[in-house]
């Protein structure tokens, strides 16, 4: 028996740009009849225009977006519904901004070589980031290794693959803190 009003359930793709976050993401969505959201959406312009021409962003420029992001999977956790987010979440500082929204939130760690996520840079067409900031992402990148809410799944196989690994590893229910 339940008491109380329903809770949600909030999904964060993380990693550097190139590990498939999108791509999973709206799978991962799917398969659970999820809400799906682009993070990158949430950037403002002066941020994609930075992107755009090569400059990493700093932490100035991030807080903003991640309050943003903070704020959506707080409205969508405590309506009780599920979300797929997509967003690099690369510090430890970052990912506390979003465990902000509440309980429920569980972050996937796309994790993969270098040179596979450089080689998926190369191919992809049509986005702003630049291959050229792939090592910016990967120096700023902290471990999240040591943090019990995030889950590492490796993104050396196809989308579908990701995407069962990641259902098969998620506990039915987020754990509580």
């Amino acid at each position: 028996m339940s008491s109380g009003p329903s809770r949600g359930r909030a999904i964060v793709l993380m990693g550097v740009t190139g590990a498939g976050k999108t791509t999973v993401g709206e799978r991962l969505a799917a398969r659970l009849g999820a809400r799906f959201v682009e993070g990158d959406a949430y950037h403002p312009p002066a941020n994609v225009a930075k992107m755009r021409a090569g400059t990493p962003l700093e932490d100035a420029d991030r807080w903003p977006w991640l309050e943003a992001i903070r704020a959506d999977l707080a409205r969508w956790l405590a309506a009780g519904e599920t979300a797929v987010v997509a967003c690099s979440a690369l510090r430890r500082a970052y990912r506390d901004v979003l465990r902000g929204a509440g309980p429920g939130l569980r972050f996937v760690h796309l994790v993969g070589p270098g040179e596979l996520i450089a080689a998926r840079l190369a191919d992809r067409r049509g986005h702003y980031m630049p291959p050229g900031l792939l090592p910016s992402q990967l120096a700023t990148l902290e471990d999240p290794a040591d943090e019990p809410d995030v889950l590492p799944v490796a993104i050396d196989g196809p989308p579908e693959a990701i995407v069962r690994t990641i259902l098969e590893r998620l506990e039915p229910e987020p754990p509580t803190r």
